[in-house]
């Protein structure tokens, strides 16, 4: 039976939930603009806002109807898993169902003053099961046609190549095909040579740096080294990640038996800026080049491309000239991007079955010498599908690699497999109960000492008073010591899976401040004292410091930061406190930071499993929280696995919550996938 529920019910709830946490302020003032705008506007219309704004806040493009009458409660995390909801509170799955149900809530969607169907001026728009804030709806449309336009394209792209010169550039690159199976960071080199769209993803160890700059070599030498080729990525991180790493592989790259290697090597580009310095950020969501200016590029790379939300990349997509390659790369089973939108997962969708047309099989067998398997041959796969390329042999994980198993099975969602991990230390992988939860001293045994690894904090704090320099040491002395005592620090990182909460890393690092400075590894009180690491959380363009850069506190003598090139003595030499972070360049420089100067850091003795994306730590330890989370799932647990690579721990206070977040999938809201194979 329905009650009658009009607009001041749905608003006092919206406020109720806002004052609970629920909901976000900005959330319950789009229902009351709406409102304004339309003062007769259907109650459950109101409410529906209110709960797509909720779930772009959660990284959904879409509040996506189909699942939230299935199960509404999950798919919004309202009321919270770790909340109960007290009374009268309702759920809004109780809301709407006293409401009338379904029925009910459609008759309300209609409504054209505020809900439109299509381009319009609405603030909603209603796309077959999803409801969408305009401005999501607009970015996915771009996205959708400008990569349906690429693909529509491809037999022009193919036909500007020959398969006998491609295929000679392959084999001077590459060297002769053979081995079991095909090499298919071969294939994902011919694929993005065809085509003016491509995506190349796999998980960690998979070689896609090196497929990407041998790709790069294979272009200019198909085109006379006269491309315009630009590097980047969604964070100042994984810019300065991928700058760093492809710094030196430029050089090893096997050019000198190819014709004009040398000229060919110093046509390969090593900078790499972040998406938003490429399209030229200004104020708001405004670029230097879009449609009207696009970039003067011809080749665009984009790493960890997983990160990237939707409007950056309707934008960059906007920003392509027409003849210009988009090159995306990225692991599809990592964490989404932190705002809305999970693009590179959409896109991905097939890449295990493959979905090859045979002539597609045809083309890339006469280019690159490789037979794609016939399980991943389909004559019905979709024209997206012949863009995509899975890189499926991990370099860094063997066979016999534990955490290599580990992260399969989590990613499979191999319960069986999962289960039958038992505690203890094994190999590569050790899995250890916190008998007595979040107090539990094991949990400060592995962070500080490493557990059996021997990787920990006191590690990096050791170094600090061991290889300190004498008091005649040099500028030279104190940055290669800042550079050791960074690189030990960067050897271990204690992930978490929440921001709050006993579990949380706001709650550990404080503890963990505390418990080194039982064990006498820090000292000093406040908030800056040496041996302190920090991540910072905003770019700080005037440091040249960008968001996720890791820093140290250390005590060095004045002259450093007075006059680097020379020594000095009496009070030059006396010790100041300064944030030692290396530079974005690649160079290995030490950068010296007054800590006053740092506005946007947090201690990182432990970082959210989001924070640490896309680094690598020789010694990785998760700590799970004692109950299930919306935000523990199966690829939050695959993303902290991957990030060791040597050694992962396990920290959990619960087994079940384990077997919970393996079964738990991340599904964000978006229709991507369906306007492509629509279009298609």
């Amino acid at each position: 039976m329905s009650v009658r529920v009009d607009q001041e019910a749905i608003l006092r709830w919206l406020r109720e939930a806002e004052a609970l946490g629920w909901l976000r302020p900005l959330d319950g003032a789009l229902a009351e603009f709406l409102r304004e705008q339309v003062p007769d506007a259907p109650p459950l219309l109101l409410l529906a806002a209110a709960l797509t704004s909720h779930q772009a806040g959660r990284g959904h493009v879409c509040l996506d109807l189909d699942q939230l009458w299935e199960r509404a409660e999950p798919v919004l995390s309202l009321p919270p898993e770790t909340v109960d909801a007290p009374e009268p509170v309702k759920s809004p799955a109780a809301l709407l169902d006293a409401a009338g149900g379904r029925d009910a809530f459609e008759r309300q969607l209609e409504c054209p003053e505020l809900v439109g169907r299509g381009p319009g001026s609405t603030p909603l728009v209603r796309d077959g099961p999803r409801l969408y804030l305009r401005r999501y709806w607009a970015c996915e449309r771009t996205i959708a046609r400008v990569v349906q336009q690429r693909v529509d394209a491809a037999a022009q792209w193919r036909a500007q190549l020959d398969p006998a010169t491609v295929r000679r550039w392959l084999d001077g690159l590459f060297g002769a095909p053979g081995g079991d199976g095909p090499d298919w960071q071969r294939v994902a080199c011919a694929v993005a040579a065809g085509s003016g769209f491509s995506v190349i993803t796999g998980g960690p160890g998979t070689g896609k740096t090196t497929t990407v700059l041998r790709l790069l070599a294979l272009l200019q030498g198909l085109h006379g080294g006269a491309l315009r080729i630009r590097l980047t990525a969604p964070t100042g991180k994984a810019a300065a990640r991928l700058n760093a790493s492809i710094a030196g592989a430029v050089d090893r790259l096997g050019l000198e038996e190819l014709d004009g290697g040398a000229e060919l090597r110093a046509r390969i580009p090593t900078e790499v800026v972040t998406v938003h310095r490429l399209l030229g950020a200004g104020g708001g969501r405004r670029f230097r080049h879009h449609a009207g200016e696009p970039l003067a590029a011809d080749v665009v790379v984009v790493d960890e491309a997983s990160m990237i939300d939707v409007e950056l990349m309707a934008a960059l997509l906007e920003a392509l000239p027409d003849g210009g390659r988009l090159v995306l790369l990225g692991d599809k089973d990592q964490l989404a991007s932190v705002e809305a939108g999970a693009i590179l997962g959409e896109l991905c969708a097939r890449a295990d079955q493959g979905g090859y047309w045979p002539d597609t099989a045809e083309w890339l067998e006469a280019v690159s010498g490789q037979c794609i398997p016939s399980a991943l041959i389909d004559p019905t796969g979709g024209g997206l599908d012949q863009h995509v390329v899975m890189l499926r042999h991990s370099h860094r994980f063997g066979a016999d690699s534990g955490i290599g198993r580990l992260a399969r099975a989590v990613n499979a969602g191999d319960q069986a497999a999962v289960e039958a991990w038992g505690y203890g230390h094994e190999g590569d992988l050790a899995r250890v109960q916190l008998a007595d939860g979040e107090q539990d001293p094991t949990l400060i045994h592995w962070a500080v000492d490493g557990g059996q690894t021997g990787l920990g904090y006191a590690a990096y704090l050791s170094d600090i008073q061991e290889l300190r320099p004498g008091p005649d040491a040099s500028a030279g002395e104190y940055a290669g010591w800042a550079s050791q005592v960074l690189e030990t620090h960067g050897a271990f990182q204690l992930l978490a899976a929440l921001r709050r909460g006993p579990y949380g890393v706001e709650a550990l690092n404080e503890r963990l401040a505390a418990a080194l400075r039982q064990r006498g590894l820090i000292r000093g009180e406040g908030a800056w004292y040496e041996g302190r690491p920090v991540i910072v959380t905003r770019n700080d363009y005037g440091l040249g410091l960008i968001n996720g850069d890791i820093g140290i506190a250390l005590r060095v003598p004045r002259f450093l930061v007075q006059s680097p090139e020379a020594g000095g003595a009496g009070e030059e030499r006396q010790k100041v406190l300064r944030v030692a972070f290396r530079a974005a360049d690649g160079s290995g420089r030490i950068r010296w930071v007054p800590p006053h100067r740092l506005e946007s850091v947090e201690t990182a003795f432990a970082l959210t499993v989001h924070k640490a994306q896309g680094s690598e730590f020789r010694h990785a330890a998760l700590l799970l929280p004692d109950r299930p989370s919306p935000v523990l799932t199966r690829e939050l647990l695959y993303t902290g696995i991957t990030r060791a690579s040597q050694w992962f721990t396990l920290l959990e206070p619960q087994p079940a919550v384990l077997k919970a977040a393996v079964r738990q999938r991340t599904v964000r809201g978006g229709g991507l996938r369906a306007m492509l194979e629509a279009a298609g």
